[in-house]
C-alpha cells in the first residue's frame, strides 16, 4: 500500500496544481495591461475592469509606433490563407508585413501571392532566399525577413495565427513603456477537425496556456511565445540579434531569457489570439510533444522530473498497472479522470474555447499519451524538425546530427537481420 499512497499523494498534488492554474488563469485576464491603449487614447475600453493605464513619464514614443511584421512561412498549416489575410485587416495606422519563405517550389508561396494580389492596399513583402545561416530552419526565414524590415519594432509571428482588427493595437500599447523589452501573448488553440487536432487543442488551451499564467502570476519568470513576439530592435541587437538563437530550437525562450537579463521586462499580453490546428493527426500530436518534452528536458534538467505532478491522470492509471484494477484503484483514477476534465473544461471556457464539452471526455486519453511520451526524452537526444535530425542540448542548443553514424547504424541493423534470417534459413 506504500506505493498506493505515494502516487496517490502525487495525482492529489496534480490536483492542486490543477486549482492554481486556474487561478493563474482568472488572475491573467483581469490584467489591465491589454486594454491600455484604449483607455489612454480617450476611447472607450471593451475591458471595464481597465482602471489605471497611466502612460510612463519617461515616454517617447508615438502612441502607434510603426511595425513590421515578421512572418516564416514553411508548408501549409491549416486554414493558411485566413490567418495570413486576418493580419491585412489590422486597425493599425502604419506598418509592414514581411514573409520569408525558402524556395518558390514552396506551396504557401502561392498561398501568400494570392494574399498579397487580393490585398494591393497594402505593404506586404514576399522574400524567398535559400538561408541556412543556422540550424533552426525557422529563425533563418526571420533573418531574411529581418534584413529587409523598415521600421525599428519588429513582431513575430507563426503563419498558423489568425489575429482580430485590434491585435497590434494591443500588444503595441505595452511596448509604449521604455522598460519592456518583449511582448508576447496567450495562445488559443481553435479548428480541431480530427482526434489529433482535438488533443492539441485541449491540451493548449489548458496544459499550455495555463502553465505559462502560472509561470508568469505566480512564479514571476519571463515567459515569450514564440507564436508572437513583439520587440525593439536595439534592444534586440543588445542581446545579439536573431543569429544569437539561430543554433537553438527554443528561440523564443532564450529570447525571453536574455532581455530579462537585459534588465527588461518580459510581459504576457492578456490579448489572446488563435493558432489554428485543424487536421492533425495522432503521429503529428505525438512528434510534436515528444519534441517539446526532449526541450523542457534540456532546458529544465532535474526539474523535468517534477513535471509528472501536472499529469495526474497518467500517475493514477499507473496505481492500476502496478496494484492491479481493484475497486480502489479504479475509482480513484476515474476520480481523477473527471476532476482534471472539469479543471480543463474551466480553464478551456475561460480563454474562450468554444467546443462540445463531452469533447473533454478525451482529455484524459490525451494525458495518457503524453505520460508514456514523458520517458522518451530522458533516453533519446534527437530531434526531427521540419524534415531535418538534429542533436539537442543544453538550453535547446542543435548539433547537426552525424549522417554517418546514422549510415553506420542502419548498415549494423541490416548486417544483424542478414545474420538472423540466414540463421533461420539453415534451420529450415
Amino acid at each position: 500500500m506504500g506505493i498506493f499512497w505515494i502516487l496517490g499523494a502525487i495525482a492529489v498534488l496534480g490536483l492542486i496544481y490543477q486549482m492554481f492554474l486556474i487561478l493563474a488563469v482568472r488572475s491573467t485576464l483581469k490584467k489591465t495591461g491589454s486594454k491600455q491603449y484604449a483607455v489612454c487614447s480617450g476611447e472607450k475600453a471593451d475591458n471595464k475592469e481597465a482602471v489605471n493605464c497611466s502612460l510612463p513619464a519617461t515616454q517617447t514614443e508615438d502612441l502607434f509606433t510603426p511595425i513590421s511584421i515578421l512572418k516564416p512561412l514553411k508548408g501549409m498549416d491549416g486554414n493558411l490563407f485566413d490567418n495570413i489575410e486576418s493580419f491585412c485587416n489590422l486597425d493599425y495606422p502604419e506598418y509592414e508585413i514581411i514573409f520569408a519563405i525558402q524556395d518558390y517550389d514552396d506551396p504557401a508561396y502561392n498561398v501568400v501571392l494570392s494574399v498579397k494580389n487580393k490585398h494591393p492596399e497594402k505593404n506586404i513583402s514576399i522574400i524567398v532566399k535559400n538561408c541556412n545561416i543556422g540550424l533552426n530552419p525557422k529563425v533563418n526565414n526571420l533573418i531574411s525577413a529581418y534584413n529587409v524590415s523598415r521600421y525599428q519594432h519588429i513582431l513575430i509571428s507563426d503563419s498558423n495565427v489568425m489575429v482580430s482588427k485590434d491585435y497590434l493595437k494591443e500588444v503595441a500599447g505595452h511596448i509604449r513603456d521604455p522598460d519592456v523589452g518583449l511582448v508576447s501573448n496567450l495562445i488559443r488553440g481553435t479548428g480541431g477537425r480530427t482526434i489529433g487536432s482535438l488533443f492539441e487543442n485541449i491540451h493548449m488551451n489548458s496544459f499550455v496556456v495555463g502553465g505559462v499564467c502560472f509561470l508568469d502570476r505566480f512564479l514571476k519568470m519571463p515567459c515569450a511565445v514564440g507564436k508572437s513576439m513583439l520587440m525593439r530592435k536595439r534592444d534586440l541587437e543588445v542581446i545579439g540579434g536573431l543569429e544569437a538563437v539561430k543554433d537553438f530550437l527554443a528561440e523564443d525562450y532564450i529570447m525571453g531569457k536574455e532581455m530579462h537579463k537585459l534588465g527588461k521586462k518580459v510581459v504576457l499580453s492578456s490579448y489572446i489570439i488563435d493558432n489554428v490546428n485543424t487536421s492533425w493527426g495522432i503521429s503529428r500530436f505525438l512528434s510534436r510533444h515528444t519534441r517539446w518534452g526532449k526541450l523542457r528536458w534540456k532546458i529544465c534538467g532535474v526539474k523535468y522530473f517534477s513535471e509528472p505532478i501536472s499529469n495526474p491522470v497518467f500517475v493514477s492509471f499507473l496505481l492500476i498497472l502496478i496494484l492491479e484494477p481493484t475497486k480502489i484503484t479504479m475509482f480513484f483514477a476515474l476520480f481523477v479522470c473527471f476532476a482534471k476534465s472539469i479543471s480543463d473544461f474551466y480553464i478551456g471556457k475561460k480563454v474562450g474555447f468554444k467546443i462540445n464539452p463531452l469533447l473533454y471526455l478525451l482529455s484524459p486519453a490525451k494525458d495518457l499519451f503524453l505520460g508514456v511520451i514523458w520517458f522518451i526524452p530522458i533516453l533519446s537526444n534527437t530531434v526531427v524538425w521540419r524534415g531535418n535530425r538534429y542533436i539537442i542540448k543544453k538550453n535547446s542548443a542543435l548539433a547537426p546530427y552525424p549522417e554517418r553514424d546514422e549510415m553506420g547504424a542502419r548498415l549494423l541493423r541490416h548486417r544483424l537481420f542478414e545474420k538472423i534470417f540466414a540463421r533461420h534459413n539453415q534451420r529450415r
